[in-house]
């Protein structure tokens, strides 16, 4: 059993409240690691440590900023497949999968490099006479990431780079379940010559969170995980007077229209669904045929393509679907699969009887599931299953399909499959959801655009990374000039029109 440690300033820290969570590897069932739990002292140490090295960070010129980001980068690309093994190795995704969350989140610090030019303030001389003003964007000091156990290396990347680069030190509290992702890019950052403090890791549960949520020194808090974890963040953070941006769960659909390449559907269907296991906030998990034709066609194509999927280890490379994160939540998808039944959906192929490869029968494996016949009452729709579970519901018209969508409470993501410019305009312009794939199933935008859902998806006014990531780690401060003329004028007791 191996023991790891928090990060701060700069090294490795052994914890000190004596609690412990076991960290499993999920294709065995074997718990390999054990990661310590911070007390709320712990978290102070941690927050007091970004304090400490914060002021000099925020007054190193951001191109030196931009340069130390830049090293990393070149270091994240050296060491890609060490982080996709410890990913791999503790949430249990295929290896090829982990390494494109590496990219996904390499490709937030290539922008966190150019942001010097998004620092940029504004000027407008003579707003009255002979007086100028400007604007300047400053960090906001401690800032903390809280982040889930789905993507341990690309969530926290697309905070801390851009947070980092804007001037602001940072906590990272990543999830427990799969947390040497973390550590390994710390002590990476402190190859690339961030300074001691300035990026800190500190692991834990609950008491870490609240600690975090309630420290005066942390400014900002930034938030992946489920929608009442989303909301609580959100509520705690900001009734401390902190800003906060919390991305919450997700129900993306996929539209299919009768114009559509049913094939480039059926395919993108295959890894929006089942890839990751479905643990994506962006995994489509409901696929919306109008027309009965539609329907049948895309049924007839998806169930031989889901019985011939690869569920296996990431130690056999072959594999295209790895096992779910926990005994626990293993558990919950099946009770998905079985309410569904009990509500009357029809289970066109059942996940529920794969059997693992030998050697591997303790792990935390099941198949990919489909059901037909999905109607919005039925509780896999409503609810976020995370899981290989994708569910069909029938529609008689585009319009019908659309009022679907809308009638969720989420608003992450959604798709539309179709050759119709027109209708794809219309759609892309009238849902009422944060991110849109016209024929692409995840819409995940790329780093120089921001990423975040609508409704019950995000609780706060920013989404995450590019422009909008630069707004929520600054704030804004506007000054106003003006310089006598060589004689001190006499005092003035009226309003300043700066006419």
């Amino acid at each position: 059993m191996i023991d790891l440690n928090h990060f701060v300033s700069g090294a490795r820290v052994p914890g000190q409240s004596s609690r412990f969570a076991d960290v499993f590897n999920p294709a065995t069932g074997t718990a390999e690691k054990r990661v310590p739990l911070a007390s709320a002292a712990e978290v102070a140490k941690v927050v007091a440590s970004a304090s400490a090295a914060w002021p000099a960070w925020a007054k190193t010129p951001p191109l030196r900023r931009a340069r130390i980001l830049d090293r990393f980068k070149f270091l994240l690309q050296d060491n890609a497949d060490k982080i996709a093994e410890l990913i791999s190795a503790e949430h249990g995704k295929t290896h090829d999968d982990a390494l494109g969350e590496v990219t996904r989140g390499l490709e937030v610090v290539e922008f966190a490099v150019g942001i010097p030019h998004l620092l940029k303030g504004e000027v407008t001389e003579n707003v009255g006479t002979n007086v100028d003003s400007h604007s300047l964007r400053q960090p906001l000091g401690v800032v903390a990431g809280i982040t889930p156990f789905n993507f341990p290396c690309m969530v926290p990347m697309w905070m801390f780079p851009v947070a980092l680069a804007c001037g602001n030190s940072f906590v990272l509290k990543p999830s427990e379940r799969d947390p040497s992702p973390s550590l390994l890019i710390a002590e990476l950052l402190t190859q690339a010559g961030l300074p001691d403090g300035v990026f800190n890791v500190v692991h834990g549960d609950k008491e870490a969170v609240d600690a975090l949520l309630a420290h005066p020194d942390v400014k900002a808090v930034s938030f992946v995980g489920s929608t009442p974890i989303a909301r609580y963040i959100y509520a705690t953070g900001t009734a401390q007077g902190k800003r906060v941006q919390a991305l919450g769960g997700a129900k993306n659909h996929a539209i299919i229209m009768p114009d559509a390449d049913i094939d480039m559907a059926v395919n993108a269907l295959m890894g929006a669904a089942y890839g990751s296991a479905g643990e994506r906030c962006m995994a489509v998990s409901v696929a919306v045929p109008v027309g009965e034709q539609t329907a049948n066609a895309l049924i007839e194509k998806l169930v031989p393509k889901i019985e011939a999927l690869k569920v296996g280890p990431a130690s056999d490379r072959s594999s295209e679907m790895g096992p779910l994160v926990t005994a626990q939540h293993l558990a919950k998808v099946r009770g998905y699969v079985d309410r569904g039944i009990k509500e009357g959906a029809k289970l066109v192929v059942d996940g529920r009887s794969f059997r693992a490869p030998q050697g591997y029968e303790n792990g935390y494996f099941i198949g990919g599931s489909l059901f037909d016949a999905v109607t919005p009452d039925m509780t896999i729709w409503k609810e976020e299953i995370f899981g290989p579970v994708l569910s069909v519901v029938r529609a008689k018209s585009y319009q019908e399909a659309v009022e679907l969508v809308g009638r969720h409470e989420y608003g992450n993501g959604v798709a539309v499959f179709t050759r119709d410019g027109d209708a794809a305009r219309a759609f892309a312009h009238d849902i009422e959801v944060g991110m849109v794939g016209i024929n692409v199933p995840i819409p995940v935008p790329m780093a120089f655009h921001s990423f975040g859902g609508w409704k019950a998806s995000l609780f706060g006014d920013h989404h995450m990374h590019g422009p909008e990531g630069v707004r929520f780690y600054t704030r804004l401060k506007t000054i106003t000039t003006r310089w006598p003329t060589g004689m001190r004028a006499e005092a003035e007791f009226v309003m300043p029109t700066m006419g």
